[in-house]
């Protein structure tokens, strides 16, 4: 049975190919839209009762990088927008603390932290990268799964339990690689130089499957690169020790109140559909 498996790159990393989708690709249908059946992650324990933090900030400054879809981008207009600038907005709306949003380079966003310059980085921050740094973070908002891609006419019979003698397509020295061979020894693993590479190998019939990044995977899916060609099957796998590390709200090692607040206003808004709205809003082909 499929565990959760993500361990995280930075976010420059994991978005890179979603910019040649274009910002277009990127402006979801509203949530009303999708299909009711969709799967939408829920990372916070539905029965537990949380009371709101005696103290809660009057305002929040949030570091965060751009470029970055669909997490930070700028539309048409020249406005930044993105699943991290609506999450962050509906936070404060939440918590009914003041906003704003300051753009840095993702390399000093830990310097502007501890000088003040915000009070939380909302950019998917690995908790590696700030080992030693003694941050807070929140309970993490969205994780990153694995997932199969399949020929579109096979995903319905496609059984990840019993993979002996197909060909599966990974990037080549990869987590997916390592993951794969270590879990599905009887698969023909092949390695790939590129995630491209490795959907085009399913595309073009030379595979059985790719196992790769399911985040960047739902946006080609639907794009005319794929062609309709594929699906995603099984899965979604969060594997801890490969893919468990997911993406949190960073706050300063003095600021522990701050973090708890935003964890209380992370739960309010999963518990009020508000966070399923916003990933529907960004996420329209789920990668769960």
């Amino acid at each position: 049975m499929p565990l959760s498996l993500p361990l995280f790159e930075p976010l420059r990393r994991l978005t890179a190919g979603l910019l040649a989708f274009g910002v277009a690709t990127l402006c979801a249908l509203p949530a009303s839209a999708q299909d009711p059946e969709i799967r939408v992650p829920n990372f916070w324990d539905p029965k537990a009762v949380h009371d709101r933090p005696t103290t809660i900030p009057d305002k929040i400054q949030f570091l965060a990088i751009d470029n970055y879809p669909p997490f930070v981008f700028r539309d048409p207009q020249g406005r930044l927008t993105g699943f991290n600038v609506d999450l962050a907005r509906a936070l404060c709306q939440e918590l009914g603390s003041s906003c704003a949003l300051r753009i840095k380079l993702f390399d000093i966003l830990l310097p502007a932290l501890d000088e003040e310059e915000g009070d939380a980085i909302i950019a998917g921050l690995s908790r590696a990268k700030a080992a030693g740094k003694g941050l807070n973070f929140t309970e993490d908002y969205l994780k990153l799964p694995a997932r199969f891609v399949v020929p579109a006419d096979k995903a319905a019979e496609f059984d990840e339990q019993a993979l002996k003698g197909l060909k599966v397509a990974v990037v080549e020295d990869s987590r997916y690689q390592a993951f794969a061979e270590r879990f599905w020894p009887e698969a023909e693993i092949t390695g790939y130089e590129t995630p491209q590479e490795a959907r085009e190998a399913v595309k073009a019939g030379q595979v059985d499957a790719h196992f790769g990044d399911g985040l960047s995977l739902s946006f080609w899916l639907p794009s005319d690169g794929a062609d309709g060609c594929c699906a995603f099957a099984g899965g979604p796998w969060l594997e801890p020790g490969y893919f468990d590390e997911g993406m949190a709200i960073a706050t300063r090692p003095d600021d522990p109140e701050r973090a708890a607040a935003l964890t209380y206003a992370l739960r309010q808004l999963h518990q009020k559909g508000i966070y399923r709205e916003l990933y529907l809003r960004y996420f329209p082909l789920s990668f769960y």
